[in-house]
């Protein structure tokens, strides 16, 4: 597999992107306009919208909305979750959103965590394995339709018959995909497998005090040293495959007590990130820029290439705090 033009940008540098927390109130897609041009403005490389129907606004309506009001920054959703669209169609939605962007989308794809969102869909949750294979499946669909058209495969949870999306993606040979998961032994074999960039994160609390950047970060090379060894065993150039990181959610002040407040304010249980309300604080990167530019150089010292940050569409300071004054001193 050839190294993908947007992961060859990483010899440039960091770079940087966000994930917009969109309310559940009037007006709010309207809104999330407006801050998908900040977004741009400020120089950021991606803007995503999470995929999660039973609380969210769809990420396919918001992100084809923001692809007629940008023209730089790419769009996606971090994480697509697999089990909720046939990937013929999702490979379709994919390809249409490629178009309207010009050559602007990455295909974010995960097994899903959320069981009452897999209830309100009726689909069967299952165990990790049955989630596995409808990301398995989806990820040779989703390929294949880009690159084998007509496309016809057999999988355990999906298939289909001479699927096609014509016009093809701009980006050619196909969009870039990016699987997103922590699993040391499955997720991040698929990613060596099939993907061109992985999405994780260190599973440590970021408001534990007593735990430090360092420590963190360790966990992070872990990861990234399992990805090495399955790129190794499936004899992939690992140069091929960028190295990213989420955050599951940060608030920036221009001091810690400025942002502690802005913290203190939320009630997690009501938002509509369900990550946030399932973790709350405890996942929640609460700082001034200067513990912020600590914490991701930490991170990149491991080996990361690539920030996705999770946060408030409103929360305009911490937008322009992380690109202003966090982003340019992490290297």
């Amino acid at each position: 597999m050839a190294i993908h033009p947007w992961v060859a940008e990483a010899k440039s540098g960091i770079r940087w992107g966000v994930q917009l927390i969109t309310p559940n109130e009037p007006g709010a897609l309207q809104n999330l306009l407006t801050t998908a041009a900040t977004v741009e403005d400020l120089g950021y490389d991606f803007l995503s919208i999470f995929d999660h129907p039973l609380m969210h606004v769809d990420p396919w309506i918001a992100l084809s909305g923001i692809a007629t009001r940008t023209f730089k920054v790419r769009l996606g959703s971090t994480v697509n979750c697999a089990a909720y669209r046939h990937p013929a169609m999702l490979a379709r939605l994919a390809t249409d959103l490629d178009n309207l962007s010009n050559g602007r989308h990455v295909l974010g794809l995960g097994s899903g965590w959320l069981v009452p969102e897999f209830n309100a869909l009726s689909l069967d949750f299952g165990s990790f394995a049955d989630r596995n294979a409808y990301l398995e499946d989806t990820l040779a669909i989703v390929r294949g339709v880009w690159t084998e058209p007509p496309f016809t495969y057999t999988g355990t949870k999906f298939s289909t018959v001479a699927m096609e999306a014509v016009p093809a993606p701009v980006q050619q040979p196909s969009p870039p995909i990016m699987v997103a998961g922590s699993g040391a032994r499955v997720t991040l074999r698929q990613v060596a497998k099939w993907a061109d960039a992985c999405n994780i994160k260190e599973d440590v609390s970021l408001s534990d005090t007593s735990i430090s950047d360092d420590q963190r970060a360790q966990s992070v090379a872990r990861l990234i040293s399992a990805l090495d060894g399955h790129c190794a065993d499936l004899q992939r150039d690992p140069a091929e495959i960028l190295r990213t990181h989420f955050t599951l959610y940060l608030i920036l002040g221009e001091t810690w007590e400025e942002a502690r407040a802005k913290a203190d304010a939320l009630d997690t249980s009501k938002s509509t990130s369900p990550g946030t309300r399932r973790e709350g604080a405890r996942s929640m990167l609460i700082t001034d820029p200067e513990g912020a530019i600590r914490y991701y150089n930490a991170m990149a010292n491991v080996g990361i290439q690539y920030f996705i940050v999770q946060l408030d569409a409103r929360d305009s300071q911490t937008i322009e705090l992380l690109k202003t004054k966090v982003a340019p001193n992490v290297n």
